[in-house]
């Protein structure tokens, strides 16, 4: 697969520069360790969330003051600060995992394309919630949905790939060598869940270690 790669030292730093430079009026949050360095160097800039709609691509289903919760550790490190016009919670969106999902994909739905989406890369190739062999994966008509397996510890609310793929830029970030194994095969045609990332302009930022360079 043919991928719009940029190999730079500090993906965080760059990552927030493209933020900066983009100034997206709607932008999508991610999750994991790549998502929290990203958003400690976003808050470095001092960036202007007030006229900003921000949604949240994936979640597990715990309290939004959990650890373990993207949402939660977003607030924390950029939008306590400087809160975004509104944030678009994916965990409160209703009472249960399968009414929040329902609700979510009705919000995007009337909300349209979102600006600036944040996704990352797991070792294994997941982006969001949407890992190999997950059902999640070939869903083409529902842009959230509620997830989870075995082999997680939570039950998860994620984005699909038919509402990844309405946004308008996408960014993918990829950092250290855990990573390599999964981007090259990426690379090379595998059809893990990273490899269906679509949407009107995608990027991908990965450092060095990830790159294999």
């Amino acid at each position: 697969m043919t991928i719009d790669l940029t190999v730079v030292d500090d993906v965080a730093a760059a990552f927030a520069r493209l933020v900066v430079e983009r100034a997206p009026r709607s932008f999508a949050i991610s999750g994991g360790s790549g998502a929290q360095s990203c958003y400690r160097a976003l808050a470095e800039t001092g960036y202007d969330w007030s006229a900003v709609d921000v949604f949240v691509s994936d979640e597990r289903w715990v309290p939004v003051d959990s650890d373990d919760s993207n949402e939660g550790v977003a607030r924390r490190l950029l939008f306590d600060a400087t809160p975004p016009r509104r944030l678009h919670s994916l965990r409160h969106a209703g009472s249960t995992i399968e009414t929040a999902a329902t609700a979510y994909d009705h919000l995007l739905t009337v909300f349209g394309r979102v600006e600036f989406v944040h996704l990352g890369l797991g070792p294994d190739g997941h982006t969001a919630s949407l890992f190999p062999g997950s059902p999640a994966i070939d869903v083409d008509d529902r842009l959230v949905v509620a997830t989870g397996d075995e082999h997680h510890q939570h039950p998860r609310l994620s984005w699909t790939f038919p509402a990844i793929a309405r946004s308008h830029l996408v960014v993918v970030t990829v950092s250290g060598s855990s990573k390599r194994a999964a981007l090259d095969a990426i690379r090379a045609g595998a059809d893990l869940p990273g490899a269906r990332i679509r949407a009107h302009e995608v990027i991908w930022l990965a450092d060095p270690d990830a790159a294999g360079t």
